[in-house]
């Protein structure tokens, strides 16, 4: 097996690909990255079981073969080296690879790729394309409200969720819920599936910003998704996702609207005076102004701000942890936002002043009790 590939877009394949290998596996080929050669075309191949990428690349090839190549020390060697064409030779029988630039070699020992393990074919998979560029920014508004807590294993992962009338994508973890829903893809029947968070991770980085198409084929088991010389393949979350829409108010009456950049550098601000505990943040609202404050009585410490705003409902205090809320408003990137509330102890929404054309975004919190 035989091949020269420039070192610049090997690492970065390598790059793109390297997250889904396996660290620290009780399986030592989950540490390599399969490198198949078929005539002038390299595909490799990661996987750490759950999780598999694989990607293409157009080579000088002399030889074609099969062969699988610890992955930290391959990019490490090849982060070392500056711009030029490296020339792979590899012995087939004992799996030395040596590696030749125009002012060294180097030599590595990997290992038989037939027993790298088979990933995923779709079979008799549901399919939908949609827009790389509606994907991340999906993935941006809903991956930070993901669940980590692995007793509720559904809501470590984002649900897809497909129909007549739009696509949602959701995710909460019970104290804020992201929603982002787009109206202009529509399915022929309804169906969801339950996307973890690596692969999610893994397809955000690699995702081109072209606004090209994407191809999701899903089955009972796993998520293919192919764009681009990519495809990741993923093991589904196995469970029904709990019921979110029960969680979401129909009707909060009271409105407050403010600027988002001001309320979050407030927001840091006093959080500084906060309980390290509860990170609770005071909330004193009124018609044309909304209080910011915080006290951690183990150290005497309080903080307190004033900001303009424009309320229109009863005079309300409400707490949010300041964290959870922070999370919110840095996801979201509209200069104003719009606070929906009702009572202190009924979850808020939290929304852009306004939506773009065929998309709608809705945030949840649930307040914390008052001190």
């Amino acid at each position: 097996m035989i091949f020269t590939i420039s070192a610049s877009i090997l690492l970065s394949h390598l790059n793109k690909i390297g997250g889904a290998v396996g660290v620290n596996s009780s399986m030592p080929i989950l540490e390599d990255i399969l490198f198949d050669l078929q005539d002038s075309t390299l595909k490799l191949s990661a996987t750490d079981l759950e999780t598999s990428m694989s990607t293409r690349i157009d080579v000088m090839g002399a030889e074609s073969g099969l062969v699988a190549i610890p992955c930290k020390i391959l990019t490490d060697i090849i982060k070392s080296l500056p711009d030029q064409p490296i020339t792979f030779h590899v012995n087939e029988e004992n799996y030395n690879i040596q590696l030749s630039t125009s002012n060294g070699k180097f030599h590595i020992t990997g290992e038989n790729g037939e027993e790298f393990p088979v990933i995923p074919e779709p079979g008799a998979a549901k399919e939908l394309v949609i827009n790389t560029t509606v994907l991340d920014t999906a993935i941006n508004n809903t991956l930070f409200a993901v669940s980590t807590d692995e007793l509720r294993r559904t809501m470590t992962g984002v649900l897809f969720e497909l129909g007549t009338e739009g696509i949602n994508f959701v995710a909460t973890d019970a104290h804020k819920l992201a929603k982002y829903r787009r109206t202009d893809l529509n399915y022929d029947e309804e169906s969801s599936f339950v996307m973890p968070k690596k692969a999610l991770n893994l397809i955000n980085k690699s995702l081109p910003n072209d606004g090209s198409a994407i191809k999701i084929a899903y089955d009972y088991a796993n998520a293919f998704f192919t764009y681009g010389d990519t495809r990741l393949v993923c093991r589904l979350i196995d469970g029904k996702y709990p019921n979110y829409t029960a969680v979401i108010p129909i009707d909060n009456p009271h409105r407050l609207l403010v600027n988002r950049g001001d309320l979050l550098n407030s927001l840091r601000r006093i959080s500084l005076f906060a309980n390290k505990d509860t990170y609770q943040v005071h909330f004193d609202i009124k018609e044309n102004e909304l209080v910011l404050s915080a006290q951690d009585l183990d150290y005497s410490n309080k903080g307190q701000e004033r900001l303009d705003c424009q309320y229109n409902g009863d005079d309300l205090e409400i707490a949010f942890n300041a964290r959870f809320l922070g999370e919110i408003l840095n996801t979201l990137n509209s200069e104003e936002v719009c606070f929906k509330l009702e009572t202190s102890s009924r979850a808020v929404l939290i929304e852009p002043l306004e939506n773009l054309d065929d998309e709608v975004l809705t945030m949840l919190i649930m307040p914390i009790m008052l001190d």
